[in-house]
């Protein structure tokens, strides 16, 4: 899991081959004016998730996992707060992974919460089970790149 400005993500360009045109589309995309939904960039292997509105509270959220996708979550406007905990020690998911949503969600609760202001990002790799958006009534507009794990 990664935690850090938009400025300094150039730092992570070696991560994986995408991730230079993931946060050039961050960067260069005047992402206030994006409308809501899915937006593709280089097919199903780099797509943008751009959503706006309040998020669940303490009480409601799930932690969450991928398989087939890394997430950059980056926060246009308000403050993101999310939760990490790493997979290994989660115990069995409560909604098993589905291979169509790319998702499993777990009944843990998180052991490491952390705000996300606007013009930062957060990366959650397949490892890292992650709540967003658990930011009650407030506000938040942000995008989650979706980028395709890369298999040897």
């Amino acid at each position: 899991m990664v935690l850090d400005k938009l400025a300094n993500a150039q730092r992570y360009y070696t991560l994986h081959p995408l991730f230079e045109k993931a946060f050039a589309y961050l960067r260069d995309t005047d992402l206030a004016k994006v409308p809501t939904g899915v937006h593709e960039i280089e097919g199903r292997k780099l797509f943008a998730i751009v959503s706006e509105g309040a998020g669940v509270t303490e009480q409601e959220y799930k932690l969450e996992v991928h398989r087939k996708y890394i997430d950059i979550q980056y926060v246009i406007a308000g403050t993101d707060h999310m939760g990490w905990k790493d997979l290994a020690q989660c115990e069995m998911p409560n909604d098993p992974y589905n291979e169509a949503r790319d998702a499993a969600f777990f009944p843990d609760k998180t052991e490491s919460w952390f705000y996300v202001p606007a013009g930062s990002f957060t990366i959650f790799y397949p490892d890292d089970a992650h709540a967003a958006m658990v930011t009650g009534e407030n506000v938040v507009r942000k995008v989650v790149l979706k980028i395709a794990v890369e298999r040897k």
